[in-house]
Formats: C-alpha cells, structure tokens, sequence
C-alpha cells in the first residue's frame, strides 16, 4: 500500500462476530442530551436563533467521543474514488456498540473497525436504525469484500441469518447504504488512512 499506517497499541479482541448493532445501547449519552453544544452565553443549540450557515456549523458533532481518521478510498490506479471523516472502533466494547446508537450517519462520515490481524469476522444488523455499506479490507487495505446491508424490517432485530456479513480482514468500513456503489468502489481498490501510534 502507498500509504503507510501507524498502528496504535490495541486490546485483544476475541470472538468473530462484531457487530454493526450493538450488545447494549441503553446507556447513550447523546440520548440524554448532553453532547449539545454551548454558545458563549450558556445556551444550548436548541435556544439558539442563528442563521442556517451558524446553525450549520455548530451542529451536534457525530461520534464526538471517539478518534476519528481520515478514510480515503483509492483505485488501484491511486484515483481517489471518496473519502469519509471515520469513527475508529479499536476496543472490544466499541466494536460490539458499532454504529447501533447512531440515528443517522452523515454522507461524509464513517466507522472504521480496527482488528489486531486478518481474520474471519461476521457483522450483523444488530439495533440498527438505517442501511450501511460493510468494506472488509485485509492488512494492507486491500478491499476483500463489499456487502450492501439494509435497515432491519420492523418486528426484526438485525440478527437474522439474512443479516449476516461474512468477510475477511483486518479493517472494516462502514459507510451509508449504497455509499460504495455511488462512489464505483469495489474489491481491489484500497482503503488509506492513518492511526495514531
């Protein structure tokens, strides 16, 4: 790859199954309201009167709490084909919490899944609100596999069999329904980003 990542020291992950729900989203914060953003006078967005381009810009931020990297998705012929502000998923509970608690998931954003290795790994539809595209990619970034997961049906839980999305690697996008067939990616084009030692 012509990008060279630098990998921050990760906790062991077991098992094979992450998921792109979550094993327990009653505890979020963003819920409870607490990630609104201040003005210099004390109130919250929601008292605010600005203009839109304000508003704008001092929208709730997405996933304020975790670090986040730049993914670019890259042809093999180094064409740039998109790129997305992604969420990093590197710890056991951040990858079983997946995208599970997020309402909606801005075009221009992500959650890239960091694994120790390459290895097998299946992610399901777990308390998921909206549709996602699910990117394996092996160790060099290399995409191994693309699935295209839509949104649970109402009286699911997003862990049926046809929920189910194998693949295999050491990373994993996750991006908007659809985002990848917008963007003509496909296998063989590579995932470039950085990790922070």
């Amino acid at each position: 790859m012509k990008t060279e990542l630098r990998r921050r020291t990760l906790l062991a992950v077991s098992g094979a199954v992450a998921v792109a729900g979550c094993l327990d989203a009653g505890d979020s914060s963003e819920a409870n309201g607490e990630t609104q953003a201040e003005s210099s006078d004390g109130t919250t967005d929601d008292d605010d009167e600005t203009d839109g381009s304000e508003a704008n810009a001092t929208a709730e931020p997405v996933h304020e709490d975790y670090e986040t990297t730049e993914v670019r998705i890259v042809s093999a012929d180094g064409d740039e084909l998109g790129a997305v502000t992604a969420a990093i998923a590197d710890t056991q509970d951040l990858q079983s919490l997946g995208l599970s608690d997020t309402e909606e998931l801005p075009s221009d954003h992500g959650m890239l899944f960091v694994f120790e290795s390459v290895g097998e790994h299946t992610f399901v539809m777990r308390e998921m609100d909206f549709g996602i595209d699910i990117v394996y990619a092996d160790s060099d970034g290399t995409i191994t596999d693309v699935h295209h997961a839509p949104a649970p049906e109402p009286g699911e839980d997003g862990e049926e069999e046809h929920h189910q999305y194998p693949g295999r690697g050491q990373y994993v996008l996750e991006v908007n329904y659809e985002w990848t067939t917008d963007h003509d990616v496909s296998e063989g084009d590579v995932l470039e980003f950085d990790l922070e030692a």
